[in-house]
């Protein structure tokens, strides 16, 4: 059977971007990314996502250039592929990909990045060939490019770390999720940021543990 890691608790996956000018539209399919992401039960979640990607899809179709419609259609994308796990989720992770690639063509450096560590978050948590496109090289490089762009944001580092936990390179991830818990606030974003740093926290807790040992 070919299963994801749950990429709701990701992406975030997917990913809760920085607090980045955007269309309202866009800003709506985010704030409500993150209702449903942190706030409602996890039975409900797949439904929400579901209807959230109609709404994704309507925004990017009318505006097929803004990069940030791409990276939030994407970031929906792999929420609900997260949901649903399975060879079901499959065929969404690879439009999630597609969209994250044609936002770094458009613009690379849009919502501080959150193409690269979208996309970099897809490469490791996704199995390998046969089964998935999953890479851990490729997921490296995606996340240290959006590192490059947003050295300090929450998420840039959040992903990092977490890479660097599936990795077992637990002094490095440590670093990397302290770095996520020092991050600045975002403005609107305080159902994201609190979901994130009940992540992050969780997650030093665990990696903490390990070096204990």
């Amino acid at each position: 059977m070919f299963f994801l890691i749950l990429m709701s608790t990701a992406l975030l996956v997917g990913i809760a971007v920085a607090g980045e000018p955007a269309t309202g539209s866009v800003n709506q399919v985010r704030d409500r990314w993150a209702q449903i992401n942190y706030q409602l039960p996890k039975p409900q979640r797949e439904a929400a996502f579901e209807e959230l990607l109609h709404q994704s899809e309507k925004i990017r179709q009318a505006t097929p250039r803004d990069a940030a419609a791409l990276i939030w259609e994407g970031i929906v994308l792999s929420s609900l592929a997260g949901e649903k796990g399975g060879m079901g989720a499959l065929g969404l992770v690879k439009r999630a990909r597609a969209d994250f690639e044609a936002a770094i063509k458009l613009d690379a450096g849009a919502l501080d990045g959150a193409a690269y560590t979208s996309l970099g978050a897809l490469y490791y948590q996704v199995p390998g060939w046969p089964l998935g496109f999953g890479d851990d090289a490729a997921a490296r490089t995606m996340l240290r490019k959006g590192l490059a762009i947003d050295p300090d944001g929450i998420d840039a580092n959040y992903f990092y770390a977490d890479f660097l936990r599936d990795q077992k390179d637990w002094a490095g991830a440590r670093t990397a999720f302290q770095k996520a818990l020092a991050a600045p606030a975002r403005p609107g974003r305080e159902v994201a940021d609190a979901g994130r740093r009940q992540e992050a926290q969780a997650k030093l807790k665990d990696v903490t543990a390990h070096l204990a040992h």
